[in-house]
């Protein structure tokens, strides 16, 4: 059963801003983020344009394989359980080979055969962010065999952006298709309307159903 929404869109018929109802708009056409969780940062235009310049910045472009950074920022969904960002894809990750099949595992990471050692190398760096690990010189020497150190800035800072947003829009109870509705832009197969997001999530192997953000065990 869906929660109570704890915070209210901001309608985007009460925008004045050109430049932030473009970016609503590109959220609708583009999607990652989808525009709902971009209306409730429209409520404080600084905290609006920090997270849709950074996301701009370290997300859709940057050094770092976009690729990489788009099954960190799964595993991070799946880490603390946000639905609503879990339930999304980038549609730029799908276009350079991402799969849905390589989102199916991001919690065994180590022991798939689904990914590449690069691959895990970052899902090791995001783990050891989301769960706070304490890492050793044969942790860093693995990232420095296959990232530059742009790259590991750009992938960690990355990470940290997208573990606190999606640790406070759990929270939230915000869905999709609330707001500037119409498009399936960069929602995962299963979820692209209303109605299919909502038979997909009452499925009895939906992933947060399986609680496969469940604590590490870091003992």
């Amino acid at each position: 059963m869906a929660g109570k929404q704890r915070i209210s869109y901001v309608p985007f018929e009460s925008i004045d801003d050109p430049a932030m109802r473009e970016e609503l708009l590109r959220c609708q056409r583009e999607g990652t983020p989808r525009p709902e969780s971009s209306a409730v940062r429209a409520h404080v235009p600084g905290a609006f344009w920090a997270f849709a310049n950074s996301w701009r910045d370290i997300f859709r472009n940057g050094v770092c394989d976009h690729k990489i950074k788009e099954l960190c920022r799964v595993y991070v969904s799946r880490s603390v359980i946000c639905e609503f960002c879990g339930n999304q894809r980038s549609v730029k990750a799908a276009g350079q080979g991402l799969t849905e099949p390589k989102y199916d595992d991001l919690i065994n990471f180590e022991k798939s055969a689904m990914y590449g050692e690069r691959e895990k190398a970052a899902l090791a760096y995001a783990e050891a962010i989301v769960w706070r690990l304490d890492t050793d010189d044969a942790f860093w020497a693995r990232l420095r065999r296959h990232f530059s150190e742009p790259e590991l800035v750009e992938l960690g800072c990355f990470v940290a952006l997208t573990f606190g947003q999606q640790s406070w829009l759990r929270l939230l109870d915000i869905e999709h298709h609330q707001y500037l509705t119409g498009t399936s832009a960069s929602m995962a197969p299963g979820f692209e309307s209303a109605e299919a997001l909502a038979n997909s999530k009452a499925a009895p192997d939906y992933w947060a159903r399986r609680k496969t953000g469940a604590k590490r065990d870091a003992a």
